[in-house]
């Protein structure tokens, strides 16, 4: 992954050890460098293209997307209140 300067669980990693506030947890997005690597693994999964280890990738960065979308729930949750 060397297009890339930090991986997606990196760049998350920084962004919530940033104190962000509910908000800004709301809205976060991966760049859109990361954004797009994960959709070229996307579309060799598609393709059926993967090598083994870009497909363990793709399934550690899956797990990463569902770990987003709790902890996006939950601030939605609390702002929601």
């Amino acid at each position: 992954m060397s297009a890339v300067l930090r991986t997606p669980y990196q760049e998350f990693a920084e962004f919530v050890t940033s104190s962000p506030t509910l908000e800004q947890i709301v809205e976060y997005r991966l760049s859109d460098a990361n954004e797009a690597y994960i959709s070229s693994l996307l579309e060799g999964n598609r393709n059926g293209t993967l090598t083994p280890e870009e497909l363990q990738e793709l399934q550690d960065y899956t797990r990463l997307e569902h770990l987003m979308r709790l902890v996006k729930i939950r601030a939605y949750e609390k702002l929601a209140r």
